[in-house]
């Protein structure tokens, strides 16, 4: 079944925690509504019962560079398309918002993924706060 991918959908602000929930992550309740008020622009899908099944923002300055994160996709929908299409409409609609370069981090077993969808990699670094 085809599921389309929305621009800055519509989204509850329970949603993308319980997606987070799904896939195994920290559902980080505290970050939304927070975040669609933060970020450029969310892309998302829904399944034919409405609920969020696909997922991924970019945030920055809203100047030249953004910061591509939480591309998730529910673990029934895998493997179906919809984590390359929702990257597909991030960089689209990151053309149109006129950035110029999107990063992203991304665990080494989804390089494949990263690079299929137009990313090449690159050394860099991640901080993390103690505790």
């Amino acid at each position: 079944m085809y599921h389309p991918i929305v621009i800055n959908l519509p989204i509850a602000p329970d949603e993308v925690p319980a997606l987070r929930e799904h896939i195994g992550w920290e559902g980080r309740h505290a970050d939304y509504p927070r975040l669609f008020e933060r970020c450029n622009f969310w892309a998302g899908c829904r399944n034919e019962r409405r609920q969020l099944i696909a997922f991924g923002y970019i945030s920055g300055m809203g100047l030249q560079h953004g910061y591509m994160e939480d591309v998730m996709v529910h673990p029934n929908y895998r493997r179906s398309g919809l984590g390359q299409a929702v990257v597909r409409a991030l960089l689209e609609e990151a053309e149109r918002f006129g950035l110029d370069i999107v990063t992203l981090t991304f665990e080494n077993k989804l390089t494949a993924f990263y690079e299929g969808a137009g990313f090449a990699s690159c050394a860099g670094g991640v901080w993390r706060r103690d505790g």
